[in-house]
């Protein structure tokens, strides 16, 4: 028989409490679907950072290098992430928790989008203003991400929760690559800023879209937050930074997300090595989050039937060569057939080290935990390990020079598992607390 595992490091075991099936999937669904609006509304990501990024490749013509400065800048917000899960632990607007900062800051974010639409989209005003949205949707990004990491470890079901959580934070991704090399071609022209004033609406739209179901949620998706304090703000990080279970995952997402071979080299690589248009170069990225999506199904499913250390090993075998395949591609159509062997390699890595995270996480402080290895650290590993790359590939060897370099830092994710707490991972999901 497994053993069971006590989910947080200072978690009630009476607190816990499994739901039927319904109601399980009820509570991941809204969560989910506000996770989901908030991504699409991101600039960092979905409908609206993959159009701007093309943006200023094509219309402003910024080189490589120059883009990897801009997502630095624009990224500033996102290396401070936790911060933004610290306010949502420690402060309850008007008394109503995650209700009011879905609320508040869902209707400060669409109101930015708004004021952004109706200027000329030149390189300054366009990085000041996703400044300013970056840093107000993380707030919202923290309440999602808290109410997921709650719900997971009240009701047992991490492992389902984390493959809901990496659905909602896909699908976008999916869909803004997928009509990225679409919208690039209006940008281009002499409608670009109709377009980005159109795009800039939608993400208000969205925004007002997830205040509105923060408004409208069932109680039970908001009960898990802001327990009376008995600690002060220095308390509570002091508890973070000494709370062991926090730093596995949080190891191992920096590493997995520090990917020079994935971001702009790879852009550049797809577009002036293999002659794709931005079209293929889109269908690319769609396709590899695309095929995410099955592995996150399957994960959800393995995770209530196999422990959590075995699926750990796995995956992560299994997602350190991810890269090698574009090693094979010489043409466009080549790396769109890569794209697939390459997401199904990485899919369920991607959900074991969520689900690990959501049971690392201290009590009172799920929004701090999550934001801070979901978004801290997946913007740090990916921005800085994009600024080396685009160093590698543009001086020290190329692409195949990233590639390497990418499997390389991949390695180092089988010495970190030898250091997750045992009883975080030697259950599955629905096994109660000892």
């Amino acid at each position: 028989m497994i053993a069971p595992v006590e989910l947080a490091a200072d978690a009630d075991p009476a607190a816990t409490d499994l739901l039927p099936v319904a109601r399980r999937w009820s509570l991941l669904g809204y969560a989910g679907a506000l996770m989901l609006l908030t991504t699409f509304a991101t600039p960092s990501g979905g409908l609206i950072g993959i159009p701007v990024l093309f943006f200023l490749k094509n219309k402003l013509h910024l080189q490589a290098h120059e883009l990897a400065i801009f997502n630095i800048w624009t990224g500033i917000p996102l290396y401070l992430a936790f911060a933004f899960g610290l306010l949502r632990d420690r402060w309850s607007p008007f008394g109503l928790g995650d209700r009011g900062h879905l609320l508040i800051f869902g209707l400060t974010t669409a109101a930015i989008y708004v004021a952004i639409a109706f200027v000329n989209p030149t390189y300054a005003l366009l990085l000041a203003g996703l400044i300013l949205v970056t840093a107000s949707i993380q707030t919202v990004l923290g309440s999602a991400n808290g109410i997921f990491s709650a719900i997971g470890q009240e009701h047992l079901m991490a492992g389902q929760a984390s493959a809901v959580l990496n659905m909602a934070t896909t699908l976008p991704l999916l869909a803004g690559f997928f009509l990225g090399g679409v919208l690039s071609q209006a940008l281009e022209g002499q409608g670009a800023v109709t377009a980005a004033r159109i795009l800039f609406l939608v993400g208000a739209g969205l925004m007002a879209a997830v205040a509105l179901l923060g408004m409208l949620g069932p109680k039970a998706l908001f009960t898990a937050h802001h327990e009376k304090r008995e600690t002060h703000l220095v308390g509570d990080i002091v508890r973070l930074v000494r709370s062991w279970p926090v730093y596995p995952p949080l190891i191992l997402l920096l590493l997995w997300n520090f990917a020079p071979a994935f971001g702009t080299a790879l852009q550049y690589h797809l577009s002036n090595t293999l002659h794709a248009s931005d079209a293929q170069v889109g269908a690319f990225y769609a396709i590899f989050w695309g095929v995410y999506l099955p592995s996150f199904l399957l994960y959800g499913y393995l995770c209530q039937r196999v422990r959590l250390s075995r699926l750990l090993l796995i995956s992560t075998l299994l997602a350190i060569p991810q890269m090698l395949p574009l090693l094979l591609v010489h043409t466009p159509e080549g790396a769109l057939i890569a794209a697939v062997p390459m997401s199904l390699m990485g899919g369920l890595a991607s959900a074991a080290f969520i689900d690990l995270a959501i049971r690392s996480c201290p009590r009172g402080l799920q929004g701090t935990m999550m934001m801070l290895v979901s978004t801290t650290a997946y913007f740090v590993a990916l921005r800085f390990g994009d600024l080396w790359g685009t160093d590698l590939y543009e001086h020290r060897g190329g692409f195949v020079t990233t590639v390497i370099a990418s499997t390389a830092v991949y390695a180092l994710m089988l010495p970190v598992l030898l250091l997750v707490p045992r009883r975080l991972s030697r259950s599955t999901d629905g096994q109660p607390s000892g």
